[in-house]
């Protein structure tokens, strides 16, 4: 379930008649930020950082980066940030990239204005997309001034490892976490305010500022995630809520109940359930 009211990602589709739901719960006890204030605090935080350190954003090379960029341009457009140098280092993200300029009809219209342009803006010249490893390896030499976007987005793989052990341990860079971070991986521990962690076999303290941003992840907030249950007419005979954490798959159910009469289940591990008395064209 993405989160409706995004660019280039369409808003999801309403569903109006199911046997059975099964409905994730990603951020089923929490609302996000509204876009406005997510990218005035993107805007503050490269504001305050890039004359003296570098940025370092891990992010999800399909759906996330290409958002990244698409506000990046338009906030340079608008004057509300300086011609940063943009580098995007993973290669899956800068082929992502490719594939989603070459399909703008998935775009709004606001999008498409602002992307079908993107090339002749002077802005652009500051992206950067990277390729090579020894490419990858050259942006260690820089000491600030850039905002680096790599995958993986929880922190646990790729070559935004590298970029975090370079920068990580300087109090005058940042580390933007916008995407949902699950226990026990090393972005979830960065979330969780971790003062020291270990990378490549040595320990680093933690003396980067740490921001979350959770405006701009891909998943639907408890808001999102209701109005779009409500569309079912009638509810479903019964409703499974999955794909999220205890506390958040709870919530969820506990909100499902009261404001659309939903009959929930919340399965755990390894339970099973046999699923009878479908309509005929039922699923």
């Amino acid at each position: 379930m993405g989160q409706p009211g995004r660019v280039i990602l369409r808003d999801p589709t309403p569903v109006q008649e199911a046997d059975v739901l099964l409905i994730e719960s990603t951020y089923g006890d929490r609302l996000h930020k509204d876009n406005a204030s997510t990218l005035n605090e993107l805007v503050d935080i490269v504001t305050r950082t890039v004359p003296h350190g570098n940025v370092v954003i891990p992010a999800f090379a399909v759906g996330r980066t290409q958002e990244l960029l698409y506000h990046f341009i338009d906030l340079m457009q608008q004057g509300r940030l300086p011609p940063v140098e943009i580098f995007v280092d993973s290669p899956m993200a800068v082929a992502a990239t490719e594939i989603t300029m070459h399909h703008f009809a998935v775009f709004d219209e606001e999008a498409k204005q602002l992307m079908g342009t993107a090339r002749q803006l002077p802005d652009v010249q500051h992206v950067h997309f990277i390729q090579d490893v020894e490419e990858s390896i050259k942006l260690n030499r820089i000491k600030s001034g850039a905002v680096i976007i790599s995958a993986s987005g929880m922190c646990d793989a790729g070559r935004v490892l590298h970029h975090l052990r370079n920068n990580i341990g300087r109090p005058e860079c940042a580390v933007v976490i916008c995407g949902f971070q699950s226990y026990g991986s090393l972005g979830r521990r960065l979330v969780d305010g971790v003062k020291q962690v270990r990378m490549f076999g040595e320990q680093i303290d933690v003396r980067a500022s740490v921001h979350t941003l959770g405006g701009f992840s891909a998943h639907a907030d408890q808001k999102a995630l209701l109005d779009w249950a409500g569309a079912f007419q009638p509810a479903p005979r019964h409703t499974y809520v999955v794909h999220g954490e205890p506390q958040a798959a709870q919530a969820l159910a506990k909100e499902l109940r009261s404001q659309h009469g939903h009959t929930v289940t919340v399965p755990t591990l390894g339970e099973r359930f046999v699923l009878q008395g479908l309509s005929a064209n039922g699923s």
